[in-house]
């Protein structure tokens, strides 16, 4: 990431990279649910060179409101022919904007709540995710904050799967949370704190965290759930049936997966191999989770799920998959919320199910 320049917010070679063509416009959330430019990247990049220069001051309602709403989905990025870093504008925008006790209260005690590793480790003991002490050449699972606590099955599954892949339990958290809500330098500590305890290829079952992982460590050392298993020539086992039938399975992309790291191949591929599947139109649509904005800003979150659930339905799949635990968590909440009978899983579940595992807990 390209630091701000002396005195400054904002790296100026990411905010001069911007021609303003608009061609982000219909790929943004915000935008296509307010048709307001101010709620698009292009309108969101005239504010902060506003705020640089200094014609805004970070007080500004539209800009606290437009550093908020953003979902950090990072969609723009993949249409922009000038190549813009929208990703690490926002970061250095809410570094400015959320500094101190301007930060939202909650995304406050979540960044505290994690920085404490006991804690995380105390969460892991009571909901027994996998355990394995590293070894020299294996790599490491990253056990990650949210998905060791509300999916340890997530964590057994991999192992079960792959026994190669070790999942040391003394780790705390890799910085994406910090990252993603106006503490990038945190969030940067935090993933080198990683890389130093979990030496070698660290592979990671939640997109977002793949995504910052990379970004600090390197892309050769992190790899995705499904880009490892692939890699390695995993060869998925049997395939999920319901009533008689080969399962009908669609996936939802991890935003920071296919948008940040390019992922989008290998999950359809596995997910080919022991079910039918089925792509949503919306596959690669921000779900409302965007890490901690269905918390923050659970109402717009729950706008940008709707047409994600309604596709969901129109497309009679029984399951939905998810590479990221708050995405698991949003379709989960969403589609009980609605009565469906569509089930969401992790990747790794449904590939386990169809080795003839009992399924997923709920």
């Amino acid at each position: 990431m390209t630091e701000p320049t002396a005195g400054g917010i904002f790296g100026k070679d990411l905010l001069d990279r911007c021609i303003s063509c608009g061609f982000c416009l219909p790929a943004c959330p915000t935008y296509e649910l307010t048709g307001d430019e101010a709620s698009s990247p292009r309108g969101r990049i005239t504010l902060m060179r506003a705020l640089e220069t200094g014609h805004l001051d970070d007080g500004d309602p539209t800009l606290v409101e437009q550093a908020s709403f953003c979902l950090g989905c990072r969609s723009c990025e993949t249409v922009c022919p000038a190549g813009v870093e929208y990703g690490a504008l926002l970061e250095q925008w809410r570094d400015h904007q959320w500094r101190g006790m301007r930060r939202p209260w909650l995304a406050r005690v979540l960044m505290a709540v994690v920085r404490r590793a006991w804690l995380l480790r105390l969460q892991g003991l009571v909901r027994r995710h996998a355990r394995a002490r590293a070894r020299e050449g294996s790599p490491a699972l990253l056990l990650g904050c949210v998905e060791r606590g509300l999916y340890p099955e997530v964590s057994r599954a991999v192992r079960r799967l792959r026994p190669e892949v070790t999942a040391p339990a003394g780790q705390g958290c890799c910085g994406a949370l910090h990252a993603h809500n106006g503490d990038s330098a945190s969030g940067a500590e935090l993933a080198r704190e990683i890389g130093a305890r979990l030496p070698g290829r660290i592979v990671t079952t939640a997109g977002g965290c793949a995504a910052h992982l990379s970004a600090h460590l390197g892309r050769d050392r992190v790899k995705e759930l499904s880009e490892y298993l692939v890699e390695v020539g995993h060869l998925p086992l049997g395939e999920v049936r319901v009533g008689g039938r080969r399962t009908r399975v669609a996936l939802q992309d991890s935003c920071h997966l296919r948008n940040g790291m390019g992922v989008t191949r290998q999950p359809r591929e596995l997910i080919g191999a022991v079910a039918d599947y089925v792509e949503l139109p919306n596959a690669g649509t921000c779900c409302g989770a965007a890490g901690t904005y269905s918390v923050l800003r659970p109402e717009d979150s729950r706008t940008v799920l709707a047409p994600k659930l309604a596709a969901i339905e129109e497309a009679g799949v029984d399951y939905v998959v998810a590479v990221n635990p708050g995405c698991l968590r949003q379709l989960r909440q969403g589609l009980r919320a609605r009565g469906s009978r569509v089930r969401a899983l992790h990747l790794v579940e449904l590939l386990y199910m169809a080795e003839g595992s009992t399924g997923p807990r709920e």
